[in-house]
């Protein structure tokens, strides 16, 4: 099952390299983009949008401005990869492939001990300097480079994986177009789009929407849920969940007007009330799972350790023992 995924990582990120985002700026480029990110996961010739469409089934806008459980997973997933190619097109993938594989392997195992592991969970790397992480519905997670770069070992890097996990996992971004699909259709400024049918929704409005959904971030709820059961995912994952609040020290320690560090200040809670909202809910709970030797991100690229194992339970019911067995990631 690793060995498979493993091989199709490489496969997507070649294709992706090999001249989908060779022009990011260019908005066309946004076709070829979705099928190389439909190589990522499902294998779903037929987007689901487009069949609903076809099929004169219901209005995917109308769908979201009505509840977001009448969402199904397909469509979901459908939603993350066209909102995922906004993403990509800002910014080209990195290309160190063994980075690539390597996040893309952590993050699934993280992904794994989620409350949905079957989602076809994707984690790329973005060629940007900045400070940031994104995730879309349906399973896909962007970390740039910036961000790998200041995290100063692998429990700090899980944290922010297991932060957007969680955003996938609660919906938080199919609950926030909901929001705005609810005010666009209330103010009719979606009308032309809603009778022309699935189609043009996915030409011009899911870009618009998205578009504003990365640039103002979820609600503060949102981020707040996100980190606390972010910590507690990785703990599950077998990884130090003092991870995230390390990161975080980090990023409080950011010059306001730094231009890597201001979307990410932008879009997020102040990040000291962050640290104390995640200190208040951990509480001494989560001691055990403290790590005495962080591993070095640089370490794992060249296989100098292997990757952790799960605990048995979660943080909230059994903390685990220290020094719990680590389990290794298949090679190719």
């Amino acid at each position: 099952m690793a060995h498979t995924h493993h091989i199709s990582v490489l496969t997507a990120v070649g294709l992706l390299l090999a001249g989908c985002v060779s022009n990011p700026q260019v908005p066309s480029s946004a076709g070829a983009l979705m099928g190389s990110l439909t190589a990522l996961g499902t294998g779903s010739a037929m987007s689901p949008m487009t069949a609903a469409g076809a099929a004169g089934g219901g209005n995917l806008i109308e769908l979201l401005a009505q509840s977001v459980q009448n969402i199904s997973e397909p469509q979901e997933i459908e939603i993350g990869r066209h909102l995922s190619a906004i993403l990509l097109g800002s910014k080209p993938l990195h290309k160190d492939t063994a980075l690539q594989v390597y996040v893309n392997n952590l993050g699934r195992w993280i992904s794994l001990q989620s409350p949905r592991p079957n989602l076809p969970w994707t984690f790329l790397v973005l060629d940007d300097g900045g400070f940031n992480a994104f995730a879309a519905p349906g399973g896909y997670v962007f970390v740039t480079k910036g961000l790998v770069d200041a995290a100063r070992n692998e429990a700090e890097l899980a944290g922010v994986l297991a932060h957007e996990i969680t955003h996938v996992v609660e919906k938080h971004h199919l609950k926030s177009l909901n929001k705005t699909a609810q005010a666009a259709l209330a103010g009719q400024l979606l009308a032309s789009q809603v009778r022309g049918g699935i189609g043009s929704f996915v030409a011009s409005q899911l870009l618009s929407m998205g578009k504003e959904l990365y640039s103002k971030g979820l609600d503060r709820d949102d981020e707040y849920e996100a980190d606390r059961q972010g910590v507690t995912l990785a703990a599950r994952a077998g990884l130090d969940p003092f991870g995230l609040p390390s990161l975080l020290q980090t990023l409080a320690s950011a010059k306001p007007d730094n231009p890597n560090y201001s979307l990410v200040l932008a879009t997020h809670p102040p990040t000291q009330q962050r640290i104390d909202t995640i200190e208040a809910a951990m509480g001494s709970r989560f001691d055990a799972y403290a790590s005495a030797k962080p591993v070095p991100i640089g370490a794992r690229l060249h296989n100098v350790v292997t990757p952790p194992a799960p605990k048995a339970a979660s943080p909230a019911t059994s903390p685990p023992k220290k020094n719990t067995p680590v389990k290794p990631v298949a090679k190719s």
